[in-house]
């Protein structure tokens, strides 16, 4: 982390180096999330009861309320994106939380990750616009008015370069500062003194994974939408 400040120990770190391995620490910690979430995932598949309980139960709630807030928001086109909007939504929650774990770092913390997933929602999308819409997508980005239209467009493309900034900053910013936060209150207090404001940098994580969510399902509904 910036000005010296880092975990003491991070023991995915320590594991590649015994190992010869010189992997970035974002790169671990995110297969670690990735690890993490196929596990659980694979319990809970292998474990399903008519009865949801325990994580069954978790995850049916969670599912199903991104899911019903996605087609509440899209329609019924909103569930040929959920699966890739809940994957996202899972794993920044998962490397957000992992953050806040003695010896564990968040994959979210580094730019290098936010940048690829937010590169990976700019594709995604327009993507997602040209399938539905051929050649007539650039309508999306011509305005309203054709007397308007070249200005719109160089307005519009110009925005739409911007988002992936926008998500990676977004992310990377509100998550250094939580670490960087931590750090010095365990610098300055005992670890009792420092527990109370886990429950609100837990909040927090929670808020920024939804953030990256919601602002990635905006941007699918704008490239299935009709151009106006």
């Amino acid at each position: 982390m910036a000005g010296g400040l880092e975990h003491p120990v991070l023991f995915l770190e320590m594991a590649a180096k015994g190992a010869g391995l010189n992997i970035p620490n974002e790169v671990l910690f995110a297969w670690l999330a990735m690890a993490v979430l196929i596990t659980l995932g694979l319990i809970t598949s292998s474990r399903l009861q008519m009865v949801p309980g325990g994580l069954q139960n978790f995850f049916e709630y969670m599912i199903g309320g991104l899911e019903n807030f996605t087609v509440e928001t899209m329609g019924e086109d909103g569930r040929r994106v959920f699966p890739v909007l809940a994957g996202i939504f899972l794993f920044i929650l998962t490397c957000n939380f992992m953050g806040l774990v003695p010896g564990f770092d968040s994959a979210t913390n580094a730019i290098n990750t936010n940048a690829a997933m937010a590169v990976f929602v700019f594709v995604y999308y327009n993507y997602w616009g040209i399938r539905n819409w051929g050649p007539g997508y650039i309508k999306h980005f011509m305005g309203p008015m054709p007397a308007l239209a070249p200005m719109m467009l160089i307005l519009e493309i110009m925005s739409h370069l911007a988002r992936p900034l926008s998500l990676t900053l977004r992310l990377f910013g509100n998550v250094r500062g939580e670490e960087l936060v931590l750090m010095l209150l365990f610098m300055l207090a005992p670890i009792a003194a420092t527990l109370p404001i886990y429950f609100l940098f837990s909040l927090a994580d929670f808020i920024q994974a939804f953030v990256f969510f919601m602002l990635t399902l905006i941007y699918l509904k704008g490239a299935f939408e009709h151009a106006h």
